[in-house]
């Protein structure tokens, strides 16, 4: 009896683990929530693990989202959750990666940010490479190493206010979607300022830049924070079963 109660218990243990989609070493955690698949603006609310569990830090925070909403992408979930009929994230849909995702580095114009995350200081030299057949798909490389062959055709120059004349990539993070680059999977996925309220973007997270001082400021990158994104149905579908706060 009692060996068939210790392999019971470490069935639930490992089927928790596995279910917690989150990585146990996790300490912060950012989640948007939209209406819909459809939906293009929602709302990014930020919590903290603690003993009692997911403690929420800040107040919400308004974001718009892909132009045509959020679809399945790939991170830190299992593929297996994806509903039948749902969409999946392909390159140039205009849709926000939904899952799951770890956090990388913030990036922007300044020589230096005010965050606890590592930082990247954008050139212009800089570009996240979009083209499916290229081998440095979905990767940020500078010009100046990689040749200027290898950024031809790239539409996503990381110093926007030098290519393109707006202020969308001063200050931002990178966002893990797709971490294996398979090619046309989704590329060049990031957390950055929005042009306006309501103003969707091509397929990342934008607020306004006194709320994303406000992230910057309080995420740590030794506490491995973790980005959620998911229509209010599937996140209320799958809190349970990957330890998410509620909301």
């Amino acid at each position: 009896m009692c060996k068939k109660l210790v392999l019971l218990l470490l069935i639930l243990t490992c089927t928790t683990r596995v279910n917690a989609q989150v990585p146990e070493n996790s300490q912060q955690l950012l989640v948007t929530i939209t209406d819909n698949w459809a939906a293009t603006t929602g709302e990014l609310h930020a919590f903290r693990r603690t003993k009692d569990g997911w403690q929420p830090v800040l107040k919400p925070i308004p974001v718009n989202l892909g132009r045509t909403g959020l679809a399945w992408g790939i991170g830190l979930h299992q593929q297996s959750v994806m509903g039948e009929g749902d969409p999946k994230k392909r390159e140039g849909d205009g849709k926000a990666p939904a899952g799951i995702f770890s956090l990388g580095d913030a990036f922007g114009y300044p020589d230096m940010l005010n965050t606890g995350l590592d930082y990247q200081p954008m050139r212009a030299s800089h570009y996240c490479i979009d083209v499916p057949t290229s081998p440095l798909y979905n990767q940020t490389v500078d010009a100046l190493t990689v040749g200027e062959a290898a950024v031809k055709g790239s539409s996503e120059g990381m110093r926007r206010d030098i290519h393109y004349g707006d202020q969308q990539y001063k200050k931002g993070i990178f966002v893990a979607h797709n971490p294996d680059n398979e090619p046309g999977a989704g590329s060049c996925i990031f957390v950055h300022l929005w042009k306006a309220a309501g103003s969707p973007t091509a397929g990342c997270t934008a607020m306004a830049e006194a709320q994303m001082d406000a992230v910057l400021e309080w995420l740590q990158a030794g506490k491995q924070p973790v980005y959620v994104a998911l229509p209010a149905a599937q996140y209320h579908a799958l809190r349970a079963r990957w330890a998410l706060p509620k909301l």
